[in-house]
């Protein structure tokens, strides 16, 4: 049950990512240049609230270098790739191994 729940998660993630992409490749033929927009913008465009509510519950509750130099970086990556690379850990995690002699093994 949880793998299925990381799956599913891991499908969000990648659908967003390819949105983000998306969105990034049309403004950038639009533009004639390559834009690619950080996760904060990104982030803060379709929900300031709980980008607010993250910043505030890391510098309070969690322990403020939590929020200054990690997840400001991460913040600052374009969103599409930083959606893929949680996209990749999330299958990781609910990635179920096959078994190594088979599958009509006892």
């Amino acid at each position: 049950m949880i793998r299925f729940v990381f799956r599913m998660l891991s499908l969000v993630a990648l659908v967003l990512a390819v949105m983000a992409a998306t969105l990034d490749a049309i403004q950038s033929v639009a533009a004639s240049t390559p834009v690619l927009t950080p996760l904060a913008v990104a982030w803060s465009a379709a929900s300031p609230e709980s980008i607010a509510f993250v910043a505030d519950t890391l510098m309070n509750r969690v322990h403020p270098l939590l929020w200054d130099p990690a997840a400001l970086w991460v913040l600052s990556q374009p969103a599409a790739i930083v959606l893929l690379v949680l996209a990749l850990l999330l299958w990781m995690i609910g990635y179920k191994r096959r078994p190594f002699a088979g599958r009509f093994t006892a």
